[in-house]
């Protein structure tokens, strides 16, 4: 894990990413893999190169998964680095791209406000494309994989059963251990080439 995964600030952990990278995520459900393509949004992708680069999605959970829908991840297990990222929000890019199935997109709280939740689409999302959620790659192997995650706590809370946004932040993985211990996870996030 990078030393500078606590200083979203650090050039470290903004640099260029380059035009198409792949990424490697080892899950406790399998292996699946994202390229990204840095033309399709460039301040979504060089943030996500800069995540994997610096270990930020391992031991992440996926604590919003939807059947049909998406399966949603990126809040960091500890607190003390998921509280360093909370505003760290980087700029919305045009939408070039639709939101279809495998595609993976940055999730928002409204405009410019990205920051590290992303989500894999299911299926045909396109309707989200009007509302400016920019993909920035998709899955190229290991679809399946995703699609076996496990979605048994459905929407969170408070308008579903599953995981509070505002505990997962405040408290980590200790939280979800505990009150949620079905939820599949990523072990490792790297990009392909790399160790």
């Amino acid at each position: 894990m990078s030393e500078s995964l606590g200083d979203p600030a650090s050039a470290e952990m903004n640099a260029t990413a380059p035009e198409t990278f792949r990424a490697r995520f080892e899950t406790s459900r399998g292996t699946f893999v994202v390229e990204s393509n840095r033309a399709w949004s460039p301040n979504g992708v060089d943030r996500f190169y800069n995540l994997v680069r610096g270990g930020f999605f391992n031991d992440v959970r996926f604590f919003r998964v939807i059947a049909g829908f998406m399966a949603q991840f990126g809040i960091n297990g500890d607190p003390v680095i998921q509280g360093s990222w909370r505003d760290a929000n980087i700029p919305d890019d045009p939408v070039l791209m639709g939101n279809t199935r495998g595609r993976v997109s940055f999730a928002t709280a409204g405009p410019n406000t990205r920051s590290t939740q992303l989500f894999i689409n299911f299926g045909d999302n396109s309707r989200l494309d009007e509302m400016g959620f920019s993909p920035i790659g998709e899955v190229i192997e290991g679809m399946e994989v995703v699609d076996a995650l496990y979605s048994g706590y459905g929407e969170g809370a408070p308008n579903g059963n599953g995981p509070s946004q505002g505990r997962i932040q405040a408290e980590g993985n200790a939280y979800l251990e505990a009150d949620f211990p079905s939820l599949d996870y990523i072990e490792r996030a790297t990009l392909v080439g790399e160790n």
